[in-house]
């Protein structure tokens, strides 16, 4: 029970800090939409810059939606419809993914019918921050 325990506060102290590091990093794969809102309203909420680097495909996008988040120009965002877990679009997963997008985003989203499939569609970090106003991460 003692080994329970002491791993279960281990791996929640390993969660802490790979939040509080404000990165996508070790999100880039995606994954249910739960696992990715609260991240999203914890640096709302605390205002803390949050870096999008690398691939972040799927459920990582939703990071568009914190208030202080920025782009690394190398990072590479891959978009595709909203699913449930049988893998069948819903409007419900795809208008949520939607939302977090700033408007220019979307309508590009939409008129390339991004949204549409779940084959990946993907934005360079250079191009969030030239053609769709995503602000640029400082230099590390």
């Amino acid at each position: 029970m003692m080994k329970v325990i002491l791993a279960s506060a281990i791996f929640s102290v390993v969660s802490v800090s790979a939040m509080a590091a404000g990165s996508s990093a070790g999100y880039g794969n995606g994954g249910l939409l739960s696992r990715f809102d609260p991240v999203v309203a914890q640096y709302n909420q605390s205002g803390e810059l949050f870096r999008i680097e690398g691939p972040c495909q799927s459920s990582c996008t939703l990071f568009l939606a914190i208030k202080n988040v920025c782009v690394e120009r190398s990072a590479r965002l891959l978009f595709h419809a909203g699913h449930n877990r049988a893998r069948e679009i819903t409007a419900t997963a795809t208008n949520h993914l939607m939302n977090a997008y700033n408007a220019s985003l979307r309508s590009y989203l939409v008129a390339n019918k991004a949204m549409e499939t779940l084959a990946f569609h993907t934005v360079s970090g250079g191009d969030l921050i030239r053609k769709f106003g995503y602000r640029e991460c400082p230099k590390k």
